[in-house]
């Protein structure tokens, strides 16, 4: 089914010109309609169509009016007959266009492999590029296997070209220690005397470190595995993969002028390799992986171990919280009637100085011996505060056991900072790698006359217990007290980057973050921004709109019988009435009943099966390879079952056991080679754009621009680094996050991010708006409390799209002023209103934040790691400033949706439908109890994108199913617009995930949608 085109598009694209009319001279009914059609579809797509369904109806309405031709005579014509081949030889004679030769396909994949593929590895998108050219040469596109022989013959000449260009620039010393990583274990030994003997010093310290010692295959073995739960055997290990990487020797600026979509491809290509088939590839491709794989790992593992520091720092920070906390809150009971005890104490021992205690003092004390050592616990902690306490606490658990492992982590990293306020830290952290080589653990003081800086790095509460006399009298400096206080300071400077990492990824150098070419480009960029040069034309507008929203609440407040602001000492000033229930929908259940009575009860795997063949979606899988090795349709039917198990939760081997011909190993080896992470993502992408071009615009609305994002816990194995307790779900084990953005007309969901549970729910509610690459325009985002902090609207507003939001305590909301001046022009507003706008603080750091939402905008760097810069003590200029944004922005929002009752409706509604997601998560999802059974973060994210397949081709056949019923004429009339409000097409009453696993793909659904488009 062709896109519904509107007015604009006819105009522009389908428009008939003078000199075309004079092609039409001559022809006549059905022949001159579609001579017509058929030249405007070349003009604008480079290609001729392959038939009627290629062609919009509106198209077809509009150039029939224009030739004077009924548009039901377009039926009568051949497309494959001599006529049409006729009119396409005119056609091409007018355009100027060729069909493709030898020579033409050849220079194109001459063209590829230098401009497109030395950056872009995935097929579809150098077929995309492909098509532009020929457009742009005036050259047909050849047939579907043709294109395909282009392709990957471009693909071919890049790698080897790229291939080739980094071997060249790795020593034959590196190649040897890199082939010793895979070498078999009789050729581990010979690999290891080679490069002995080719070292120039037989002592060095290279040679030292060199990991080609008879256990190639053990490192090698190690590095691949993911990092265990946080622990200090952890850390050591990951320690020891760092150390046996950069003892390879690579150099690290080997891939910088390499695209990260290829560095990544050939990382994941070693990821899934054994080591016999890295061995089988040519010497160049061999070199150019492993080191592609090695400079990956090692970006991974620092990664890694700086996750390892910051959490290890904060988990005892955590337990000394709660240790101090019972400890205080058990042993610190006040006494009463001090005063009292002390006479009857003094009384007694006047009396009977001869006595011993216990038989003079205790008798007379209420309570005897007990209220003696609760007097004596009140003392000892009336003395020291609890803060010092904690630090006491920490002190010990630092000592006795996590030490060692983050004294390695130290070792080693080398840390970095842009700051000069920070070279104090800098010059601790050396200090503590120094004499951690240079002495033992037994030096308990840094030495008399060191320089250690303590100044703004050691706690204050801690600098009591960092100081201790000697015996020959002078104060000196425990170490392992002052290391407490530095790890606990990085730990707060790496979390905002104040501090960074070399050779990190996700802990770079900020600065590496933004885009480099801002200044070069700097009115593109404000352009794509939709922003003004001038930071005083953007704040003028600003103002002027807060101005204008506030004003039309202060006009409609005494209207508005939902809504008071008043002066109250508790609960805050906006008092809101909740909202009335709607009318609940009379017809949707009599129509999901039609549903089941029509297809029945149908098996989720045929559902699978049935949206694979319509949407052509397993198209977007790929081969970590070069090469698929099976037929089309063991594969197709290979990846159903895979997606089945693994987003079912059922796993492969309880699906291999179903009703096909496929094996547990050919499951699995189909899981390892063809399904990715990205490779899911493009599956799901794929049925989401199918479903928003099969829906009619009459039942759904015209062009959906609304998501809504939320979280949902899932509970996972806990022997990693990201799965983590929250006080939110005390009732589940430890988890992860998976926050949806949801489209909210047709509850599709568009994108799917796997997070901590301590995360920040506005970055990924950012990644999901710029990031979903569906054909959806986002414009309006719903979110509850968790995702709506000032920052958050701050940045939606510079990336242009609105963040409606419901306020779990709407009541203490606040609304700015837009000037100083303003305070008595919303005289009805005034309880509610707080201090002005600062325009000085946005104006200041304009050029700042535009080049912040860049680089969002871009994708230089994560949203996370974008946003991070703004966590630290310091605030930071550009935090600022956009801080006053989403102060201003919240503030038109609350203005307007708290006189729009619509409006309120709209946001709970718009959420109900990602809460009404999350429960279908539960019942898809059956398998092990809904937990992710595996430690590996990329198993939990291809078994969640898996889970989203599925429920996007159930929302897909759904729409389908709804769409044919309601085409019945006995349907013409009976939904009404409160039915059409609570249509949705993600139910479940015609579906059941549970059964005997059975293939079968002849079993199709008699469904009137749209057929897969044709491919090019």
């Amino acid at each position: 089914m062709a896109r519904v085109l509107d007015e604009d598009e006819l105009v522009g694209h389908w428009t008939l010109l003078d000199e075309e009319m004079e092609l039409l001279a001559g022809r006549r009914g059905p022949t001159k309609l579609a001579f017509a059609l058929m030249l405007k579809f070349h003009q604008l797509h480079g290609r001729f169509p392959r038939g009627r369904g290629e062609l919009p109806d509106e198209a077809v309405e509009y150039v029939a009016a224009a030739v004077k031709v009924p548009a039901s005579d377009l039926a009568l014509y051949e497309w494959d007959g001599r006529t049409s081949k006729a009119h396409r030889t005119d056609i091409r004679d007018f355009t100027g266009f060729r069909e493709c030769g030898v020579d033409d396909a050849d220079k194109a994949a001459e063209w590829l492999a230098r401009n497109v593929c030395k950056s872009e590895r995935r097929a579809d998108r150098v077929r995309t590029a492909l098509l532009a050219h020929l457009k742009d040469e005036q050259i047909e596109p050849p047939s579907k296997q043709r294109m395909q022989r282009i392709v990957g013959s471009a693909l071919d000449q890049s790698e080897k070209a790229l291939t080739l260009r980094i071997s060249s620039r790795i020593s034959d010393d590196v190649i040897q220690r890199m082939f010793a990583l895979i070498a078999r274990r009789s050729e581990a030994a010979e690999a290891a005397d080679q490069a002995e003997q080719e070292s120039p010093e037989p002592g060095d310290d290279e040679e030292e470190e060199t990991p080609a010692d008879g256990e190639g295959a053990d490192v090698f073995a190690a590095i691949r595995e993911d990092p265990g739960n946080v622990s200090v055997t952890t850390m050591e290990k990951e320690v020891f993969k760092l150390g046996a990487i950069k003892a390879i020797g690579l150099p690290e600026d080997v891939f910088d002028d390499i695209a990260p979509g290829v560095l990544l491809s050939w990382r994941a290509r070693v990821a899934v390799s054994s080591p016999s088939h890295l061995r089988r590839h040519g010497h160049e491709l061999r070199v150019t992986l492993l080191a592609a794989y090695l400079h990956c790992r090692r970006w991974e593992i620092t990664d890694a171990l700086m996750d390892l520091l910051i959490t290890t720092v904060h988990r005892i920070n955590a337990r000394a919280d709660t240790k101090v906390t019972e400890e205080f809150i058990a042993e610190l009971k006040r006494v009463s009637g001090k005063e009292n005890i002390l006479f009857k104490m003094t009384q007694a021992a006047l009396e009977a100085p001869e006595e011993t205690v216990s038989e003079a003092i205790y008798p007379v004390v209420p309570g005897g011996v007990d209220t003696l050592v609760a007097l004596w616990h009140e003392y000892q902690h009336k003395g020291t505060s609890y803060r010092q306490h904690r630090q006491r606490v920490f002190k010990a658990s630092y000592t006795n056991h996590y030490r060692a492992g983050l004294i390695q982590i130290l070792e080693a990293l080398e840390f970095g900072s842009t700051n000069t306020m920070h070279a104090p830290m800098m010059t601790a952290l050396a200090l503590i790698k120094r004499y951690k080589a240079e002495t033992t653990h037994r030096t308990k003081y840094y030495a008399t006359g060191e320089t250690v800086p303590v100044e703004g790095i050691v706690p204050a509460e801690l600098a009591e217990l960092m100081y201790r006399t000697d015996k020959n009298g002078r104060q000196r400096i425990l170490r392992s007290v002052y290391e407490c206080g530095v790890f606990q300071m990085l730990r707060d400077k790496l979390r905002c980057k104040e501090i960074w990492v070399h050779g990190a990824y996700k802990w770079r150098n900020p600065d590496l973050d933004l885009p480099a070419d801002f200044e070069d480009k700097r009115e593109e960029n404000y352009a794509r921004l939709r922003k003004p040069l001038q930071a005083k034309l953007f704040t003028a507008e600003l103002l002027e709109e807060m101005d204008a929203e506030l004003s039309a609440l202060h006009d409609a407040l005494p209207s508005l019988s939902w809504l008071e602001i008043v002066e109250r000492k508790k609960g805050g000033a906006i008092v809101l009435s909740p909202l009335d229930p709607l009318p609940e929908p009379r017809n949707l259940r009599k129509l999901k009943a039609t549903v089941r009575s029509r297809w029945g009860v149908v098996p989720l795997l045929d559902m699978l099966t049935e949206t694979a063949l319509r949407t052509g979606c397993l198209d977007a899988l790929i081969p970590a390879g070069t090469r698929l090795g099976m037929e089309p349709t063991e594969f197709f039917e290979r990846m159903l079952l895979v997606i089945y198990a693994l987003g079912t939760g059922a796993g492969i081997r309880s699906v291999a056991a179903g009703e096909h011909p496929y094996s547990e190993e050919d499951l699995r080896y189909c899981r390892r080679w063809f399904l990715s992470v990205p490779g899911a993502r493009q599956v799901a992408k794929t049925i989401a754009n199918a479903t928003f071009a099969a829906r009619q615009s009459a039942l759904w609305g015209e062009g959906t621009t609304a998501v809504a994002s939320d979280s949902t816990h899932f509970s996972a194995y806990d022997q990693n680094i990201f799965t983590e307790y929250h006080s939110r779900y005390k009732r589940a084990k430890r988890g992860v996050l998976i926050y949806w953005t949801v489209e909210t007309a047709g509850a599709m969901a568009i994108y799917s991010q796997h997070l901590a549970c301590s995360a920040s729910e506005v970055h990924a509610m950012v990644e999901g708006a710029m990031r979903h690459e569906t054909n959806m325009n986002v414009e309006t985002n719903y979110v509850d409390s968790h995702g709506a902090s000032l920052i958050g609207f701050g940045i939606t507003r510079l990336l242009n799209f609105d963040l409606v939001a419901r306020f779990k305590q709407i009541n203490v909301m606040k609304l700015y002023l837009p000037g100083r001046g303003d305070r008595f022009a919303y005289p009805l507003l005034r309880p509610a209103l707080t201090r002005p706008i600062r325009p000085d603080i946005i104006e200041n750091n304009y050029d700042l934040v535009i080049k912040y939402a860049t680089a969002i905008r871009q994708g230089t760097a994560s949203t996370e790691a974008l946003l991070r810069r703004f966590q630290g003590e310091t605030t930071h200029p550009a935090y600022s400033a956009m801080l006053e944004v989403g102060c201003a922005q919240r503030t038109i929002f609350l203005a307007r949706w708290l006189r729009d009752r619509d409006l309120q409706h709209e946001t709970e509604s718009g959420l109900n439908v990602v809460e009404n997601y999350n429960g279908v998560n539960d019942y898809i999802r059956f398998g092990k109890r809904g937990e992710l059974a595996s430690n590996r973060r990329e198993e939990q994210e291809v078994a969640m994108l898996c889970l989203m397949i599925l429920q996007s081709s159930l929302g897909y056949i759904n729409t389908l199913m709804i769409q044919d019923c309601l085409a019945e004429p006995e349907w013409a009339e009976v939904l009404t617009d409160v039915d059409r409000r609570g249509l949705t097409p993600l139910f479940t009453t015609n579906m059941t995930p549970y059964g005997t696993v059975q293939l079968r793909r002849d079993r199709r659904l008699d469904l009137i949608g749209p057929p897969p488009p044709p491919e090019v």
